[in-house]
């Protein structure tokens, strides 16, 4: 048995430019993004076809899905285990904004994220264990096949780090970048890293994003 999953990082926001806390924030798009998941579908498509494609139920995730699945006459899968994190009184917010109101909250939620006290918002655990059960769902219902799921940078980092097993004081040693494609494969017993943030597929030049 070895199912192949893409593991993709949605494409680029307004948000993602302005550099705001996004979470459940339900956002779309910009035009860059849209290029962006035109790009990744024909990518996928190169490699082969999937049998399925998952997503966040936010829109931008959605949006990057449907893109995906368009070609290959799928429908996506909105999965409530890949949602964001929940940044809580965060959300829309800058990192500035952030900074001048809860400033020791944020001092933490960047050395250590694991603990950070996010006002009205979800802890990583949680985030983690309900993108874990998300996962093992997909890869249980899909023995042998392609997959693909569109979620973001703080969830796929979290299940980069659950798969192997990796503790989340080291969240922030894994890059997503906007639109990034992880590549792994799966032998029913444990998972092998194929690639990681590759943003090689992607031909609408740099998107911008600071931080997050």
């Amino acid at each position: 048995m070895r199912t192949t999953l893409l593991l993709i990082r949605h494409g680029q926001t307004t948000w993602n430019v302005e550099n705001r806390f996004r979470g459940r924030a339900d956002i779309p798009l910009d035009e860059v993004g849209l290029l962006q998941a035109q790009a990744t579908a024909t990518y996928i498509a190169s490699l082969g076809k999937p049998v399925a494609v998952y997503a966040s139920p936010l829109r931008r995730a959605r949006q990057m899905a449907e893109t995906i699945a368009r070609p290959f006459m799928l429908h996506e899968r909105a999965h409530p285990g890949f949602l964001d994190l929940h940044f809580g009184a965060w959300e829309g917010l800058t990192e500035e904004d952030v900074r001048a109101r809860w400033q020791l909250a944020l001092r933490t939620w960047y050395t250590e994220p694991q603990n950070a006290p996010i006002p009205g918002g979800e802890q990583l655990a949680m985030a983690q264990w309900r993108a874990m059960g998300a996962l093992r769902e997909v890869v249980n219902r899909h023995p042998d096949e392609l997959v693909v799921i569109v979620g973001h940078a703080t969830l796929n980092r979290l299940i980069l780090l659950g798969i192997f097993d990796i503790g989340l004081k080291h969240f922030w040693h894994l890059r997503q970048d906007i639109g990034a494609l992880n590549w792994l494969e799966f032998d029913g017993q444990a998972f092998t890293l194929v690639k990681m943030n590759d943003t090689t597929h992607l031909n609408t030049g740099e998107s911008r994003e600071l931080g997050m």
